[in-house]
């Protein structure tokens, strides 16, 4: 089950540092942030763990209870993961590989049992898009010459609403399976070049504001970024598909 797998892979730690975990959003030094919303078995709210293997980041047991249980799926459908491995969702790489491996480019969904601003009573998707640095295809400005990709993992985030959910995940899915939510190319921040940057489809990145533009609230935003899946080719109904 959820909690054996968990502690199968995580060892607990007493006194954590005065962080964040990044599953639920919380401090480390209180309690989960799922207490009250997921059953659970024999798992303490206010236990932490430090993940086996080389990246050894903290979470809430509770929290990587509700991961796993989630797997994939946004709102508890379906069984979960059930392959009984579990996920660093910091660096999304296998905790019993040791190898050092970088992981493979991956699109993840987890809930947030806290609510963006703008939407209230309602909790939070959150998007984890991974891409390791690698060689440019065909495809790409500079085909043969490596890229690389920073600041990966990337969390971006949506109300777990209708449209949040019809729109934001299952388009955006869409969209990641046919690589248009990334590309290789300059960075207007750094001014690197081959390297992974946003496409034409903006997602908000900040999750608690919006000082910086990328966050809530914004009333217009699932309406804005719909019209630019569309015209990149993702609707809807491509998206259901």
């Amino acid at each position: 089950n959820p909690e054996d797998v968990v502690r199968r892979y995580m060892q607990k730690v007493k006194n954590p540092p005065d962080e964040d975990c990044t599953i639920c959003m919380e401090r480390l030094v209180t309690a989960s942030g799922y207490e009250g919303v997921l059953r659970h078995k024999g798992v303490r709210p206010e236990a932490r763990g430090a993940a086996s293997g080389r990246c050894g980041h903290m979470y809430h047991l509770l929290c990587l209870v509700a991961m796993y249980s989630n797997g994939n799926k946004v709102g508890g459908a379906g069984a979960g993961a059930g392959d009984g491995s579990l996920q660093c969702p910091t660096v999304q790489g296998h905790l019993r590989r040791e190898d050092g491996h970088p992981a493979a480019r991956k699109m993840q969904f987890h809930l947030i049992p806290h609510s963006l601003p703008g939407f209230a009573d309602t909790q939070t998707i959150r998007i984890v898009y991974d891409i390791p640095t690698g060689i440019q295809g065909p495809e790409h400005p500079n085909p043969g010459k490596k890229f690389t990709a920073r600041g990966f993992p990337r969390h971006c985030y949506l109300p777990n609403n209708e449209k949040g959910r019809k729109v934001g995940v299952e388009a955006a899915h869409h969209a990641w399976e046919r690589r248009l939510i990334f590309t290789i190319g300059t960075s207007n921040t750094t001014g690197e070049s081959d390297t992974v940057v946003w496409n034409e489809i903006h997602h908000k990145t900040e999750f608690g504001s919006n000082l910086t533009g990328h966050g809530y609230p914004d009333a217009s935003y699932l309406d804005n970024v719909l019209a630019e899946l569309t015209a990149q080719g993702v609707s809807e109904a491509a998206a259901k598909a």
